[in-house]
């Protein structure tokens, strides 16, 4: 929480009277990747093309780009996004999205990329363990599902994240030789134990081991990262308590009765804000270490 404190200090600093140059002058374009949990579906005001993509103007990299005062800033992240989507079209419904690594320049000197919640299938797994957890409530359906034969199949599909995030990575590096590339890992969406059903499906024995795997999706992505020379931040500890169970004023993700202008199960504009506080040092003084 202390250091959650010092960033939203030195957020104000930013945020401070405009200047006519970024702060220090460290970035110039700066393009962001990334999923629905970049995007900002349902978050107001809903902006860009294809509609389907559901970017908002208050998603963390608008509000990063915004505080840190970057003057070219170009969203190309889209709901549903896959690491596939770096290199191919994206169909979505208004249209299509070209592939996200058509925004990268020689000249890109900041990245941020989210990815790799949907190469997992998360949206498979919320509709079967919220299946299941229907008919049993207390126990933890959904871990003996994706158990079943002695092999956990979700730790297997995080494992299967890595090569394609390596992959991305890889394809950044080489677009844009000079950006400083940012991974930000996800939010939380459940509290470690309890439940708070139906406001978020998953029996109550299940919600271990979905937070288990959270946190193994994210140091998956922070391993990556560290072995591309990437940075890493990783908003997950701090989102301890901002849970979709919460209460309104606290919750940082909503669950399927959202309580917030935002898609369920996603980030709201607390989300955003607190992603893009919690990026600030990162961004900032990773650069300046690189």
């Amino acid at each position: 929480m202390r250091v959650f404190v010092l960033v939203v200090t030195l957020l104000g600093l930013l945020v401070a009277p405009a200047a006519a140059e970024p702060p220090h002058g460290l970035y110039r374009s700066y393009v962001a990747l990334g999923d629905s949990y970049t995007a900002g579906p349902g978050i107001p005001n809903q902006v860009g093309q294809p509609a389907g993509c559901a970017r908002s103007d208050q998603n963390y990299p608008a509000l990063l780009a915004q505080w840190l005062r970057i003057p070219q800033f170009t969203d190309v992240s889209c709901s549903g996004a896959r690491t596939v989507d770096m290199t191919k079209p994206q169909r979505v419904s208004g249209g299509t999205n070209p592939p996200q690594f058509n925004a990268l320049r020689a000249d890109t000197d900041l990245v941020t990329v989210m990815i790799g919640g949907n190469d997992m299938g998360f949206g498979e797994i919320l509709r079967t363990c919220g299946d299941l957890a229907a008919r049993d409530q207390q126990g933890n359906p959904c871990e003996r599902h994706y158990t079943a034969g002695g092999k956990d199949g979700i730790a297997a599909r995080i494992a299967g994240v890595g090569p394609k995030l390596s992959a991305v990575l890889d394809g950044i590096r080489k677009r844009s030789p000079r950006a400083h590339v940012v991974v930000v890992g996800y939010l939380r969406i459940l509290p470690s134990s309890g439940t708070c059903f139906p406001q978020v499906p998953l029996a109550a024995g299940d919600v271990p081991y979905f937070d288990r795997n959270s946190r193994a999706l994210n140091a998956e992505l922070g391993a990556q990262a560290a072995r591309h020379q990437a940075s890493f931040v990783n908003p997950y500890p701090y989102s301890h308590g901002h849970d979709a169970c919460q209460a309104p004023d606290r919750k940082w993700v909503e669950g399927l009765f959202p309580s917030a202008p935002a898609a369920q199960m996603h980030p709201n504009a607390r989300g955003m804000q607190a992603v893009g506080i919690l990026s600030v040092p990162t961004v900032l003084f990773g650069r300046l270490q690189r």
